[in-house]
């Protein structure tokens, strides 16, 4: 389409309207070719089965046919469970790249600011907090205890300094 000439509203409704048959037009005819290629292949693939016999015959072909059904839906719901299985697999490939991507987090801005202008800024003007936290801590000093190192001597003598020493505290 040219800038200067537009097409008028029931001009597109026409064309649009035509190209909607067509289409459909063509889905039926795709229709007709699925169920004709489908009773091609039942001609070529399964013959009619003979039913001319006897009574033990008929039963023999049914007996054929039923095992032929049980084999293929067994191996209809073994290609279903397998299907089952892969499309599980895909589900946990695909959460496991999304866990491997990630949340992408933005880049952080350097910000010059001290801790208590943050919070100021943070909590406003009424609240003052002192971040200087070095200040609130108590000093401690460590203490070395000394263990007398003695050497393991008779327990009966320890024993007895104790009843010395409880005398000493029960006397005064």
């Amino acid at each position: 389409m040219s800038e200067g000439k537009k097409m008028t509203s029931s001009r597109r409704h026409h064309l649009k309207s035509l190209m909607l048959q067509i289409a459909a037009g063509w889905l039926e005819q795709e229709k007709k070719d699925a169920i004709a290629a489908k009773e091609a292949y039942m001609a070529d693939n399964c013959p009619a089965p003979d039913l001319s016999g006897d009574q033990n015959a008929l039963m023999e072909l049914c007996k054929k046919l039923h095992s032929a059904i049980d084999k293929i839906d067994e191996e209809r719901y073994d290609t279903a469970a397998k299907v089952e299985k892969v499309d599980k697999e895909i589900q946990d490939l695909k959460l496991k790249v999304i866990e491997l991507a990630g949340v992408k987090k933005p880049a952080l801005k350097k910000v010059r600011m001290s801790a208590d202008a943050m919070l100021k800024a943070l909590l406003g003007s009424k609240h003052t907090v002192n971040m200087d936290l070095r200040a609130n801590l108590k000093q401690v000093k460590k203490e070395v205890k000394e263990e007398p190192t003695e050497a393991v001597g008779d327990w009966r003598k320890n024993i007895e300094d104790k009843a010395d020493r409880k005398k000493m505290f029960e006397s005064s």
